[in-house]
C-alpha cells in the first residue's frame, strides 16, 4: 500500500502562484510514476501532469503547459506541482496519484486539496 497526502492548496488571485506537495509513504519503492489530476464541480476528473519516478520524464496537459511545473524529491518521496499564472479556470480539487510498477494505471490516490483562483 502507498499513502499519499497532499498539501499546499488555498485561495489565490488570478495571476498568482501556489505550490502543491504530495508526500508518499508505505511501499514507495515500487512507484513507477506520480501524477496530478484535478476535478472541478460538475466536471470529470482530468489529467494535469505526471512524472516518471526514475529518470524524471514529465508530461503536461495542454491547458497548463508553460504555467505548471512538476518535480520530485526522491529522498523525501515527495512530488510537487508549482502552479504559476493561475487562472480562475484552474479552480478545482487537485489530487495526487501514484502508479506502481506493473500497474496499468494510477492505483493510489490522495484525498485532494482545494485550489481556488479568484478573478
Amino acid at each position: 500500500q502507498v499513502q499519499l497526502v497532499e498539501s499546499g492548496g488555498g485561495l489565490v488571485q488570478a495571476g498568482g502562484s501556489l505550490r502543491l506537495s504530495c508526500a508518499a509513504s508505505g511501499r514507495t519503492f515500487s512507484t513507477y510514476a506520480m501524477g496530478w489530476f484535478r476535478q472541478a464541480p460538475g466536471k470529470e476528473r482530468e489529467f494535469v501532469s505526471a512524472i516518471i519516478w526514475s529518470g524524471g520524464r514529465t508530461g503536461y496537459a495542454d491547458s497548463v503547459k508553460g504555467r505548471f511545473t512538476i518535480s520530485r524529491d526522491n529522498a523525501k518521496n515527495t512530488v510537487y506541482l508549482q502552479m504559476n499564472s493561475l487562472k480562475p479556470e484552474d479552480t478545482s480539487v487537485y489530487y495526487c496519484a501514484s502508479q506502481s510498477a506493473g500497474s496499468s494505471g494510477y492505483n493510489y490516490w490522495g484525498q485532494g486539496t482545494q485550489v481556488t483562483v479568484s478573478s
